[in-house]
């Protein structure tokens, strides 16, 4: 492995072994101190006087009479509320309840319920010395409530309208007794407190009945009274009697319109066939009148007769002008019938017209009256609000109190709980569990005896053994310090492979300290994070570079950060040394993504060292920390080549992050390894790493690549 670790606390190990041992040869002790404590813990679980606890259980649900009408909809959301089911555990809780509970059994006579009654000498030798509180000062139902309420838990069960009452005594028929009895009276005090609803309900009830009643009838006469004053009748539909008038003289004008427009237009028609000398047959009114019909009928006979006589005499025969004398008085009849048809539809025009001329005058009269009895019955329309208002509400009081007074009755209310479960006598104890309480203090009496011949076996140092490097770094010269002796060490056994001379060639390709190999120890540890340090200058930031390039070729995504002064590894991956870069991102000149560039040679990344002012840059070191988090969220391996870089550098770029420190010197010597080693190490960071063979990955030097 290329790492060495500076830390005394890697110099010794952990002898397992030896551990086990130092228990195993102590056994006896360990079994006899867990058989004493578990004789002790079972003596005094069999002494403790057993405890036994019982539960009833409650669903809390709406409940109503068979024979209620009432809609419980809205009484159901109430009861089912998540709120409303604790409240009730409260109240199962509560202070009147559990005396009620206790008077009814007689609790306070139990000396169970108040064993503060018979103080010991120690309680009261306690009490004498101002240590404890003197219990006979408080009274005895309080004290009675006070232990009732420590043995008792009240609970929901989650997700549920079930609540849980338990209780705790040392007699067992007690343990199941106080639960039923609880549920018991909580539900009494439920149906009571319906029942005193229900009472109170009617008593208000009955007087504003009675008082409603007369506001109704006050009302309802103060509407009659108003209808009667201002004349409006009421008539079959919605309208008073004065708009029915309206309607109905409305309908008569129209229709007497109608008629007179009629009449006129006959008239018109008959008075233009007279005046024209036209025959008057085509005209309805006159072919419809019998004494035309009679005179038409004797006109065609007389012609008939005149026609037939007119074959056979001559036109002076007096025959002939008899017939026709009688034809020409018979069109006048004829001439002066239609005129009295004339006359008479004149006569019916002027009817009509009249009979309009007095429906006009009614319906403005009408109008009026309408108009007046519209404003009078906007006081009336009020009177019968407030009539139908006091009566809605007096049908309102009376359903309930109807279903009040139903609800009067004990049995007509019941509570909203029932009982689902009821306490039974326990056979068991619940407290204590005499082969549990046994088998826990001998597990931990076995456990914490083990542990403290460990500690012991530790701290003495008998189960710690020195390390190999420990062992064989014990040649050097006893006069330095231990810190000197481990850097000594570690420098030598990396340039053990170069020789005894003090200055390390290029060795082997896969030599321990190769770009492969550190390589291979970054994947193989899972590091993601390595800060490169370069003594040398460019040689060692073209080794990083190498490096990079080494991981990015075996399948990570690499990413090297270049914080150098030179800018080497800038030259040797970017095609440009124009890119912007971590000090453009640390002024604010480049974008996070802007910074990051394509390696010309490999699928490694590289963020170049920009072209903004360093000192500027420098302001905002403290954004580094966040870069690299950034880098490490996206990368599988984070290169951070610093060049010669001080300690105090890289433990600011650090910040406490765990990172490997490579450094990355091409021709190392021994003395300069110790002391950057003895710094590192001085400086808390144990995980480092050598890198000195430049040319190890089989790859062209990188410097004449870029040339």
């Amino acid at each position: 492995m290329p790492g060495v670790s500076n830390s005394h606390n890697q110099d010794v190990d952990i002898d397992l072994g030896h551990l086990f041992r130092a228990v195993w040869q102590r056994r006896r002790r360990i079994l006899m101190a867990t058989a004493a404590v578990a004789g002790i813990a079972f003596a005094t679980a069999s002494m403790i006087t057993p405890s036994y606890r019982s539960e009833t259980r409650l669903l809390i649900e709406p409940r109503a009479p068979a024979f209620a009408t009432r809609d419980t909809a809205g009484v159901d959301s109430q009861v089912l509320d998540e709120l409303n089911i604790a409240s009730q555990v409260q109240v199962l809780q509560s202070v009147d309840l559990i005396k009620q509970v206790a008077r009814d059994m007689k609790l306070y006579e139990l000396k169970e319920f108040d064993p503060q009654a018979n103080p010991s000498a120690l309680s009261e030798i306690l009490v004498l010395v101002g240590l404890r509180k003197n219990p006979l000062d408080m009274a005895p139902e309080e004290r009675v409530i006070k232990e009732f309420t420590e043995r008792l838990q009240v609970y929901q069960v989650e997700r549920s309208r079930v609540i849980g009452i338990q209780f705790t005594s040392s007699d067992p028929k007690l343990a199941a007794a106080i639960p039923n009895k609880i549920a018991e009276v909580y539900q009494a005090l439920q149906s009571g407190a319906k029942l005193d609803s229900n009472s109170e309900a009617t008593r208000w009830l009955e007087p504003e009945i009675a008082n409603l009643r007369d506001k109704v009838r006050e009302a309802e006469r103060k509407v009659a009274d108003y209808r009667s004053d201002a004349d409006l009748l009421p008539t079959t539909n919605a309208a008073n009697f004065a708009g029915q008038q309206l309607n109905d003289i409305s309908g008569e004008l129209a229709r007497v319109r109608g008629e007179r427009a009629t009449a006129e237009a006959r008239a018109a028609s008959v008075r233009d066939v007279i005046e024209a000398g036209r025959p008057a047959d085509t005209l309805t009114d006159v072919v419809g009148s019998q004494m035309i019909q009679r005179l038409k009928e004797t006109e065609a006979n007389l012609q008939g007769q005149i026609a037939d006589l007119s074959t056979t005499m001559l036109e002076g025969h007096p025959r002939l002008k008899g017939l026709r004398a009688q034809l020409a008085g018979i069109r006048r009849q004829i001439d002066e019938e239609t005129r009295k048809i004339l006359s008479s539809l004149e006569n019916e025009a002027k009817v009509a017209q009249r009979r309009e001329g007095q429906l006009v005058q009614q319906l403005n009269q009408i109008k009026a009256d309408s108009a007046r009895a519209g404003e009078d019955e906007v006081g009336l329309k009020a009177l019968e609000r407030e009539a139908a208002a006091q009566r809605q509400l007096l049908e309102t009081y009376l359903a309930r109190y109807r279903e009040a007074s139903s609800r009067s009755d004990q049995n007509s209310s019941p509570a909203d709980a029932r009982v689902i479960s009821n306490a039974v006598v326990p056979t068991e104890p619940h407290f204590p569990k005499v082969i549990p309480i046994v088998i826990v203090a001998s597990l931990a009496t076995l456990i914490i005896s083990s542990a403290i011949i460990l500690l012991l076996e530790l701290f003495s140092g008998r189960a710690l053994r020195p390390t190999a490097a420990s062992r064989s770094g014990s040649g050097f010269d006893g006069d330095d310090s231990q810190q000197e002796t481990d850097a000594h060490f570690a420098a030598s056994s990396m340039l053990a492979f170069a020789g005894t001379d003090g200055h390390a060639e290029a060795g082997e390709e896969d030599s321990e300290y190769s770009v492969r190999s550190v390589a291979a120890y970054l994947k193989e540890t899972g590091i993601n994070l390595a800060i490169s340090i370069s003594p040398s200058g460019d040689d060692g930031s073209t080794a990083t570079v190498m490096l990079a390039r080494e991981i990015a070729d075996a399948g990570s995504k690499t990413v090297l950060l270049d914080m150098t002064g030179t800018a080497c590894p800038t030259r040797l991956m970017a095609d440009s040394a124009d890119f912007p870069g971590i000090t453009d991102l640390l002024t604010g000149e480049a974008a996070f993504a802007d910074t990051i560039h394509q390696d010309r040679l490999s699928a490694a990344h590289i963020i170049p060292h920009g072209n903004a002012d360093t000192k500027l840059a420098m302001r905002g070191a403290n954004r580094l920390s966040i870069v690299i988090d950034a880098l490490s969220n996206t990368y599988d391996v984070v290169l951070v080549e610093c060049g010669p870089a001080s300690i105090q550098s890289v433990a600011k770029l650090t910040q406490g992050k765990p990172a490997s420190i490579i450094l990355s010197v091409p021709d190392p010597k021994e003395e300069e390894l110790v002391e950057l080693f003895q710094a590192f190490g001085d400086a808390g960071y144990e995980d480092l790493v050598l890198m000195s063979a430049s040319r190890s990955s089989g790859r062209s030097d990188p410097g004449k690549e870029a040339a």
